[in-house]
């Protein structure tokens, strides 16, 4: 009779943990960072490779950082959004794990409305700032202090 129970007990209790997860909202990933100063950084430019982009260039105002790459689906949704965002507020992209010439080709035919864009291909940056998928967009005050994260299109 015990050994019955056992495996009922063990099915009841996975789908509580798994029913559990049907109601949780994915574009709400907890972050480390929120709260405190992004990370340093000093990475090439996209548009121009010789010239680095920094976080003190994000000081001042209000910014928000929006990681792209041209491979992702999800960034080609989002991308009017952001694109109206940029009126509003300076946004600068991180290109995520891209190579240099499809990003060009993709921001050529989509627009390109980013203040700067930093070129990441090997996602080190993005690791910094604890990227682990795209698209991915923060926002950070005028200090540079990351207040939110929002994951997903």
């Amino acid at each position: 009779m015990k050994r019955a129970l056992l495996p009922l007990g063990v099915f009841l209790a996975l789908t509580i943990v798994l029913g559990i997860g049907l109601f949780l909202d994915p574009s709400e990933v907890p972050s480390p960072l929120i709260g405190k100063p992004a990370p340093e950084f000093a990475i090439n430019r996209l548009y121009a490779p010789e010239q680095m982009l920094t976080k003190a260039d994000l000081l001042g105002d209000v910014a928000v950082v929006n990681v792209f790459a041209s491979w992702c689906t999800a960034c080609r949704e989002e991308h009017p959004y952001i694109s109206a965002l940029a009126d509003e507020v300076p946004v600068y992209g991180l290109n995520y794990k891209d190579k240099r010439e499809d990003a060009l080709e993709w921001l050529a035919k989509y627009g390109n409305s980013y203040r700067a864009i930093a070129h990441d291909p090997k996602g080190r940056l993005g690791l910094d700032w604890g990227v682990y998928g795209v698209p991915e967009t923060f926002i950070l005050d005028r200090e540079g202090i990351i207040r939110h994260k929002h994951v997903g299109a």
